[in-house]
C-alpha cells in the first residue's frame, strides 16, 4: 500500500519525479547542467508569466528557510527599516533571521490564532520610518492565508518594498507580483511545485539584487552572486543537481497538469472533502475555512484522544498527518493537500478519517 504524505512538505512525488531526480550523473561545471539550470529558471519564472528582463529566479541549495534568510540578508540594504508581521511561527522566524543579521527591525505581535491587524499596520506604515515589510503569505503554523493583496497595498501607498515568505503558497495560491511593493519571495521546491527537498529559490526582481546590501552579509547566500554567476551560465558553488533535476520535472507536470490555478483548485476540493467528513465525525476545524489556505488546514484534537493515537492510526492505513507547533502542539493536527494525491488516494483517505474518528 502507498503510503501518502499529508504533512506540509516533504510531500508524496510522482513516479516521473522520483524518477528524474536518479535520471542521470551531471558534473555542475558543464553545459548539460548549465541547459537544466536555465531550464528550471525559465519555468519558474513561467508559473506566474513574470518577464525575465524584470524578475529572475535564483536557484539555492537548502530549505525554505534558506532562501528566507538568503533574501533577508541579501535584500536589505545596511539602513534599512524593517517591519515583520507575526502571527505564527514562520513571522517570527523573520524577525529572527533579521535580528541575526543585525537588520534594524520591528515586529507587530499578533496571537498565532489571529489575523493581521491592518488598521494597527496602516497606522505603523503612516510613521514613515519604514522601508521594507517582511511577511508570511500562508502561515502553516495554522493553515492561515494573510491576505496580502491588501498588504501590498497599503505597501505601495507607503512606499514600502514588501518581502514576502511564499514557502507554502508558491504554485497554489494567487501572489500580487503585479504590484509595483513585491520586491521579492522565497520558495521552495518540496511543497507546492511538488519537487524534493534540498532546493529552493528566491524570486526576486533584478533591480532589488542592484539595491541591495552593498556589503554581502554571508559568503554562501548572496543572492546578487548566485545571480550574477547563474545568469553567466555558472554557479559559484555545488547546486543541489539531483534536486533540480527533479524540479525540472515537477515544474513539467504542473505545467501540463494546467499550472497553478488548476492546482489551486485541486487542493482546494480535496481540503473541502476533508474538512467534511471530520465535521461528520465531530472534529473542529480550528479556523473557518474562508481564513484557511487551499494547501493546509489545522484541526482541534477531540476531548479524550491524542495527537499520537491519531497519527498512528492513519499512518497504519497509509497516511502521515502533522502535529501542531509550540503551544498548539497538544490540542491540534494539520493535513495538507499537497503532492501527488490521486482520485483513489483521497478516498482511501476518506474511509481511513472515518475509521478513526468514528470507529
Amino acid at each position: 500500500m502507498r503510503s501518502i504524505l499529508l504533512n506540509p512538505g516533504p510531500v508524496s512525488l510522482s513516479g516521473r519525479v522520483r524518477k528524474a531526480a536518479v535520471s542521470v550523473d551531471l558534473c555542475h561545471r558543464e553545459s548539460e547542467f548549465f541547459d537544466l539550470q536555465d531550464r528550471v529558471k525559465e519555468n519558474l519564472l513561467n508559473v506566474y508569466q513574470l518577464p525575465a528582463d524584470e524578475w529572475t529566479a535564483v536557484l539555492l541549495g537548502g530549505s525554505g528557510t534558506t532562501a528566507l534568510e538568503a533574501m533577508m540578508s541579501s535584500l536589505l540594504p545596511s539602513d534599512s527599516h524593517l517591519l515583520v508581521l507575526e502571527n505564527g511561527v514562520y513571522g517570527e522566524r523573520l524577525s529572527r533571521i533579521a535580528e541575526i543579521h543585525e537588520i534594524q527591525t520591528t515586529a507587530i505581535h499578533q496571537s498565532w490564532l489571529d489575523g493581521w491587524d491592518l488598521e494597527e499596520l496602516a497606522a505603523k506604515l503612516s510613521e514613515g520610518k519604514f522601508t521594507h515589510l517582511a511577511a508570511v503569505h500562508h502561515e502553516t503554523t495554522t493553515g492561515r492565508l494573510n491576505p496580502v493583496d491588501q498588504l501590498a497595498l497599503l505597501c505601495d501607498e507607503h512606499g514600502v518594498r514588501l518581502l514576502l515568505d511564499a514557502v507554502s503558497s508558491f504554485a497554489a495560491e494567487a501572489i500580487p507580483f503585479d504590484s509595483g511593493c513585491l520586491a521579492a519571495c522565497a520558495v521552495t521546491a518540496n511543497k507546492c511545485l511538488h519537487g524534493i527537498p534540498g532546493s529552493c529559490f528566491v524570486i526576486t526582481r533584478r533591480s532589488e539584487l542592484e539595491q541591495g546590501a552593498k556589503k554581502p552579509r554571508s559568503l554562501t547566500l548572496d543572492l546578487a552572486s548566485w545571480a550574477n554567476h547563474q545568469d553567466n551560465r555558472s554557479t559559484p558553488f555545488t547546486p543541489a543537481v539531483n534536486s533540480l533535476l527533479a524540479l525540472d520535472e515537477a515544474l513539467i507536470e504542473l505545467a501540463e497538469g494546467g499550472g497553478w490555478l488548476a492546482r489551486h483548485a485541486r487542493y482546494h476540493r480535496l481540503a473541502d472533502l476533508i474538512a467534511r467528513k471530520l465535521g461528520e465525525c465531530g472534529v473542529s476545524a480550528l479556523l473557518p475555512s474562508q481564513d484557511c489556505s487551499c494547501v493546509l488546514r489545522s484541526y482541534q484534537i477531540p476531548e479524550g484522544r491524542s495527537y499520537d493515537e491519531i497519527h498512528d492510526a492513519l499512518k497504519q492505513r497509509g497516511f502521515v498527518i502533522y502535529g501542531g507547533q509550540g503551544k498548539l502542539a497538544s490540542g491540534l493536527f494539520r493535513i495538507s493537500t499537497m503532492g501527488d494525491i490521486s482520485d483513489y488516494d483521497s478516498g482511501r483517505l476518506l474511509t481511513a478519517l472515518e475509521a478513526v474518528f468514528s470507529g
